[in-house]
């Protein structure tokens, strides 16, 4: 009885979520997801996951050892897709449509060198493997018309569809969990539930299934915004060989990666993913120590689409991945606007979802994701070097670490205006720091580690064919 009355109270306490997610037309099976969520809220969940739990994981598989896989990997590709996760606006960079538009490259924006690297994948291997994009509802217009560009990639795969759309989710209050009201901008009561809604979203959409009855049973999935994550037949090859139902693919972690999601196993040998968001507050040194939690998780993904099938069956189509309890403001570039709680979940999480899983460690090549324009920097300059396949290939073996002063750069508009020409010459800078306002003519090469500064109020201009080698200012 007592369960009972729980259940009841939480349900009345869901009505009016429940109320606004149908009345928005989100699907039964999304509202029920969010249920799930709400509930853990309600009993003071936080999502968690402390030390006294986990452990470091010390040893991991290499991709180095894999290449006698890739023949059977390019037998299976007659049964693949490929999973784009393009939610995400660049609002960070000025922007209010696809990140993935982005120019990463002269002209070439971040879709259109993924499509050509699938047509390039198609021709290399005569399998015409599908791409696929989980669009939100502020991407996906725009993402399918750039798409267009391409009409032989819609020919390759039909009867699939281009895209399916992740669900949005209300943004709650803190303090009592009812949905948001914002009547001057209603978009602002929705935020996306993180891209552990994959898997919602392929059931939901009856896409799952209709992908294994056209014989799919393979997906390798990644951010939109990594032009490293492309589908290596033998890590394909070595999925299917050993069955593995879910394989994340993880790289040594940098300093640069010390606040993203790292790999731990529990107590019972479990694998797991532990993001930042659920990480105690007394334990923030440990999480960022990057010699005791090695592995950095590169969200590049593989699933075994029947072992998901099966394993939402088992579930009732919940498949439970841990809650991320993340506290925004409303207006998450107004730091004036009130908090609200977004529920959110990663799609790495499902680690611990599946018996079987493994990680595997790949290279940092395949992790080249754009988050600031300062990622973007390197990715214009001749650090990389466009292939002819689409692929952005580092010519450099080690990161950079670029600064670039926000006041000038955070936006592409600004970043464009004091780049006009691209990105100067980076191949032999090991680091480079920009404060104040600077533009940088054609030609300009950085070498060894490069701080300029201008306190002035007016532009400081960098002349064409400038050399500035182990430049520090103060």
């Amino acid at each position: 009885m007592e369960a009972d009355r729980n259940s009841s109270g939480v349900d009345q306490r869901f009505a009016p979520i429940e109320h606004k997610m149908a009345e928005s037309g989100l699907p039964e099976l999304a509202i029920r997801t969010f249920h799930h969520y709400f509930a853990q809220l309600l009993a003071g969940g936080s999502g968690l996951l402390g030390e006294n739990r986990i452990g470091p994981v010390e040893t991991v598989p290499s991709v180095s050892d894999l290449a006698g896989h890739e023949a059977a990997g390019s037998q299976a590709l007659s049964q693949t897709i490929i999973i784009k996760l393009n939610g995400g606006l660049g609002t960070s960079m000025g922007l209010d449509r696809a990140k993935s538009l982005l120019p990463a490259r002269a002209n070439l924006s971040f879709l259109d060198l993924i499509a050509r690297q699938v047509l390039h994948l198609r021709s290399e291997h005569a399998s015409a493997v599908p791409l696929l994009l989980m669009n939100s509802f502020a991407t996906q217009r725009d993402s399918l018309e750039a798409l267009d560009r391409f009409p032989e990639l819609a020919r390759g795969q039909a009867p699939l569809p281009t895209d399916f759309l992740q669900h949005r989710v209300p943004r709650l209050d803190p303090d009592t969990l009812a949905p948001i009201h914002w009547p001057e901008a209603p978009q602002r009561e929705w935020c996306p539930p993180g891209h552990g809604d994959l898997y919602t979203a392929l059931a939901a959409t009856g896409l799952l299934r209709q992908l294994l009855d056209g014989g799919f049973r393979y997906a390798f999935v990644s951010n939109a915004d990594n032009l490293g994550a492309t589908l290596d037949p033998a890590i394909l090859g070595w999925l299917v060989a050993e069955n593995i139902p879910f394989l994340m693919e993880v790289t040594d972690r940098t300093p640069a990666d010390r606040k993203g999601g790292h790999l731990a196993v529990d107590r019972d040998g479990q694998l797991r993913l532990r993001e930042s968001a659920q990480c105690p507050e007394s334990e923030r040194a440990r999480f960022q120590d990057i010699e005791r939690y090695r592995y950095f998780n590169t969200n590049n993904l593989w699933l075994d689409l029947q072992a998901l099938a099966d394993a939402q069956e088992r579930r009732d189509g919940i498949l439970g991945l841990p809650m991320l309890r993340n506290l925004k403001h409303v207006v998450p570039e107004d730091p004036a606007t009130p908090r609200c709680v977004q529920v959110e979940t990663a799609m790495g999480s499902a680690l611990e979802v599946f018996e079987n899983a493994r990680i595997l460690r790949v290279p940092r090549t395949r992790f080249a994701p754009v988050k600031t324009t300062s990622d973007l920097l390197v990715l214009w300059s001749d650090r990389y070097r466009l292939e002819d396949s689409g692929e952005l290939c580092p010519t450099a073996p080690d990161t950079l670490p670029v600064e670039l002063d926000p006041a000038f750069y955070a936006s592409i508009e600004h970043f464009r205006q004091r780049f006009p020409h691209g990105a100067p010459a980076l191949i032999e800078a090991s680091e480079v720091s920009l404060s104040g306002d600077i533009r940088f003519e054609s030609n300009v090469v950085l070498r060894g580690t490069v701080r300029l500064v201008n306190h002035n109020p007016s532009q400081r201009v960098i002349p064409a064919g400038s050399v500035l080698e182990n430049l520090s200012e103060s």
